[in-house]
């Protein structure tokens, strides 16, 4: 897998992603230089006194983001780059999958996410820009900023060096659906709850066994 990726969010609330990269492996990630994140909002990119967002045409409920403001944005996260993959959240899109990171992580530098918000974006932006329509599951939500960090997230599992150790990628190995750790028992309300006998016994061949019956990917 490439060695560094770099993120672009198009997004009218950065501060809502910006939390979450703040803490733990994203974190170290971002200040090892294993990734970049970088956000763009649409407002930045307004002719001045006009707003972000306008009613749709053809009647309908609440408010359409501009196709202008985010082009720009679009075209000052891209730039000059050339291995650039451009994402935008949708829950009509095709179903976001490890494979798919996969394959993002192993073939592109860039990753632009555009997020929409309220009723969505001008559609005429997809006719501008070539775009994979993503989503991360059959149901809505009032943004594209949580589908953004979820897939961020997943793909900078497949950059290297993020990860401490590169097994730790679960869909690559036999992962139990179940784990234990210290204690090796327990008790609660007088019932005590103790790790299988097969994980303290040190048998490498039994421990195998025991994984791959419990795999998540047991067929």
């Amino acid at each position: 897998m490439k060695a560094k990726m770099n993120f672009h969010i198009i997004t009218l609330f950065p501060d809502s992603i910006y939390g979450y990269i703040q803490h733990s492996i994203l974190k170290r990630a971002i200040e090892d230089g294993k990734i970049t994140v970088s956000f763009y909002d649409p407002k930045d990119f307004c002719d001045e006194k006009v707003r972000a967002d306008d009613k749709p045409y053809g009647g309908g409920p609440g408010m359409v983001m501009r196709a202008m403001p985010v082009i720009r944005a679009i075209e000052a996260a891209k730039c000059r780059k050339k291995k650039v993959k451009i994402m935008f959240m949708s829950p009509q899109g095709e179903q976001f999958t490890n494979d798919y990171a996969n394959t993002v992580a192993h073939d592109f530098t860039d990753v632009i996410i555009v997020s929409g918000r309220y009723e969505g974006i001008d559609a005429r932006v997809k006719e501008v820009f070539p775009m994979d329509e993503i989503s991360i599951g059959p149901f809505v939500l009032t943004g594209g900023e949580l589908p953004a960090m979820i897939i961020c997230d997943v793909i900078s599992r497949r950059v290297e060096g993020v990860l401490g150790n590169f097994d730790s990628v679960e869909e690559t190995r036999n992962a139990s659906n179940d784990v234990y750790t210290r204690p090796s028992e327990f008790i609660y309300r007088k019932k005590k709850y103790s790790v299988p006998d097969v994980l303290l016994s040190g048998h490498h061949a039994n421990l195998e066994n025991w994984r791959e019956g419990n795999s998540k990917h047991k067929k």
